[in-house]
Order: C-alpha cells, then sequence, then structure tokens
C-alpha cells in the first residue's frame, strides 16, 4: 500500500492547536530559564497539552479513555514539541509507557487503569529501560522480581538511564519474571537524577530494593510489548528530530537574513546559501522519511507492529532523521556566529536535544544493521 505522506485536515488542527499552545507557553527563552532552574518539566504546561488538548490519550483506545487516534497523529504533536524543546514528557509517557500497556492485556484491570489515568493526564509514566535501547535488542535483566502472590511481587535491581523516571507516577519495569509496574513513592524506589547533556529531558537511575509492584505481563507478552513500545518510540522520535532540524533552518534562515556585513545580509554571501539551501534538501528528505514510518506504524496490522516494512520505514527514518537533526543543530549554532555559541541563545538546547536524541532508542549505525538485516543487504567484509 502507498503510504500517505500528506496531513489530514485534523492533522493540521492538531499542529495548529499545539503549536498556539506552545508559542505561548513554551517560547525558546522559557525554555532556557526552566533548564537553568533544575526543574525543567513544565507542570502547567503538559496538563495543558495532556488534558487541554488531549495528546496524552492519542493512541489509547477511545473506550480506554483515550482519544483513538494513531501515530500519524502522535507524529504531529512530536514534531512540534521538537521545534520548541518543550520539557514534557510526551515521548516517555504518551508514547513509549501508553505503547508498552497497550501491548499487555487491556482487558485486565491491573492493566487498564494505569492506561486509563495516563490517557486522560492523571498521572505521568515511564518504560524503565536505558534510552539508548533499540528496538530489538538484547536487554540485559538487571531487575529480579520475587513473586508474593495474586500477581504482586517484590523487585530488586537497578537500571539506569531511564528518561522521564524523575517526574514519572508509574514505572513500568521488565523484570525476569515478565513486565511490572511500580508506583515511584512506593516504599524500596529511589529515584536518582543523573547529569545530562539535555537538559530538557533529565534521566534518572532507577534503584528497587524490594519495592512492590503488580505483574501486567508474563515474560513472552512482556517482551513483545516492550519492542513493540520501543519501536513505535523510534519510529515516532524521526518527527521530534524533524522538528529540531525545521526551527534551526528556519532560525539560521531569519537570521542571516537581518545580520549584515560589508553593507549586505550575510545570507546572501554565495557560500551560505549553499549550505543552508543542502540543509533545506536534507530535512525535505527527512520530513519524507519521518512521515512514512509514522504511517508505517499507523497502518501496520495491529496485532503485528513488528511486521518488516514497518521496522524498515523505522530503521529509515532513524538512520536519516537522527543525523540530519544534528547538522542542523550544527549549522544553526556556527551560522550564527558569536551569539550562537553563547548561553543566552537557545540554539545550544536544539543541539543538546539532537544530540541526545541521536542516541536515543538505537544510534543511526545500529539503524542501519537493521535496515540491512530486513533487505538481506549485508555489509562490506571486514
Amino acid at each position: 500500500m502507498t503510504p500517505d505522506l500528506l496531513h489530514s485536515e485534523a492533522e493540521e488542527d492538531l499542529r495548529a492547536a499545539v503549536r498556539s499552545l506552545l508559542t505561548d507557553h513554551a517560547a525558546p527563552s522559557s525554555v532556557l530559564a526552566a533548564a537553568e532552574s533544575g526543574h525543567p518539566c513544565d507542570p502547567g504546561l503538559w496538563q495543558s497539552l495532556a488534558t487541554g488538548i488531549g495528546a496524552a490519550g492519542l493512541l489509547v483506545p477511545d473506550k480506554l479513555g483515550g482519544q483513538g487516534g494513531s501515530a500519524r497523529e502522535a507524529a504531529v504533536v512530536l514534531e512540534e514539541l521538537g521545534r520548541s524543546v518543550a520539557p514534557v514528557p510526551y515521548l516517555t509517557s504518551a508514547v513509549l509507557a501508553v505503547t508498552a500497556l497497550l501491548g499487555c492485556d487491556t482487558a485486565a484491570a491491573e492493566v487498564a487503569a494505569p492506561l486509563t489515568a495516563l490517557a486522560e493526564g492523571r498521572r505521568t509514566g515511564a518504560l524503565a529501560v536505558p534510552l539508548p535501547t533499540a528496538p530489538g535488542a538484547h536487554r540485559p535483566v538487571t531487575v529480579r522480581a520475587e513473586a508474593t502472590g495474586r500477581g504482586r511481587a517484590l523487585l530488586t535491581g537497578q537500571v539506569t538511564a531511564v528518561a522521564g523516571a524523575a517526574g514519572a507516577d508509574v514505572l513500568l519495569v521488565p523484570t525476569d519474571h515478565g513486565l511490572h509496574a511500580v508506583d515511584t513513592g512506593a516504599e524500596g524506589v529511589e529515584v536518582t537524577p543523573l547529569t545530562s547533556l539535555d537538559l530538557t529531558r533529565p534521566v534518572a537511575r532507577l534503584t528497587l530494593a524490594g519495592a512492590p509492584a503488580t505483574l501486567l505481563a508474563e515474560p513472552a507478552r512482556a517482551r513483545t510489548a516492550v519492542d513493540t513500545a520501543l519501536l513505535t518510540g523510534a519510529g515516532l522520535l524521526a518527527s521530534e528530530q524533524l522538528g529540531i532540524a525545521d526551527w534551526c533552518l528556519t532560525e539560521t534562515v531569519r537570521y542571516t537574513g537581518e545580520r549584515r556585513q560589508f553593507a549586505r545580509p550575510v545570507g546572501s554571501f554565495q557560500a551560505l546559501k549553499h549550505r543552508l539551501a543542502a540543509l533545506w534538501l536534507d530535512i525535505a528528505s527527512a520530513r519524507a522519511a519521518a512521515r512514512n514510518a509514522a504511517d508505517a506504524l499507523a497502518t501496520g496490522a495491529p496485532d503485528a507492529p513488528d511486521a518488516p516494512d514497518t521496522e524498515i520505514a523505522v530503521a529509515v527514518a532513524q538512520a536519516y532523521c537522527s543525523e540530519v537533526a544534528v547538522r542542523a543543530a550544527h549549522e544553526c549554532v556556527q551560522l550564527h556566529g558569536g551569539i550562537g555559541m553563547t548561553w543566552e541563545h537557545p540554539a545550544h538546547l536544539y543541539l543538546k536535544r539532537a544530540k541526545t536524541d541521536e542516541i536515543a532508542l538505537g544510534t543511526p549505525g545500529r539503524h542501519r544493521e537493521t535496515l540491512a538485516r530486513l533487505v538481506d543487504l549485508p555489509g562490506p567484509p571486514g
């Protein structure tokens, strides 16, 4: 089936609503001030996005309290969030945690309750895997579960570099006995913030010492649920990277059109025009790759989100969009000259988010390896 890379009227309306909200409440100066304060996540902004617009439940069916949308709508939201580097837990809660829960038995009360709470924006969640974990990658078990009966267990272990854990209400923890839900306020749960390059997406170390937990899925189903969540997250992360690149290009074109040297805008110099034109072409290709990944995730068979076509679309999008976002951020910093090197200008926020996204949910090299395997195109002999 031919992918639809154009946005529908409903998707454009969603984009307009999210952009308007972010323009009013997540301007670069506001994001920078929040990052300096050490408390980047804006609860008010998240509530407006999650409940006011309903973005938290886009991927959740209506009957479970969500909006019944698809990855295409979620991609629109992430593109706008990338354009503003807004410090909200959309990727970690509304995408990764929600998709992992959807992979469990949603008819069971222990799954439906947290899923509905996340969809309605009453709680936030995080999938307790290291942020660099790629879809389909081998995940060593670092948390052990001791069953106590009736679907309850005590968890012991540690997971590092968990994005979104610091502000989450519930953690979805893969263990040797399946996937478990843990309340962050429970006894035996310690969430330690770590120093992160990206100040707008903090990571933390999760330490569990006999923490009470609820079993959500047995090992086989848990592995599938987590893999599906990682694949969905990687595919939609490409849209965030597209938003980063688009903002960097737009801001750089604006600045070079205003900054003057030798009585001319520096943007009129041929060398700079060529660099910006090349970047525009890269971003146009990235837009096609990101939208193709979102469409593949949205239109793939519900019971087979890891179908080869979907995996190929995600691998292509991540392998390409990751590097385009970093290149666009580099150009933004360099072509702003001296001001681009200062803390006061927001360019460094986009560079840091782009560099962090480059390793999040798999590096470009890892996704190229996946793509080579899927299309049976081995690399050159070593």
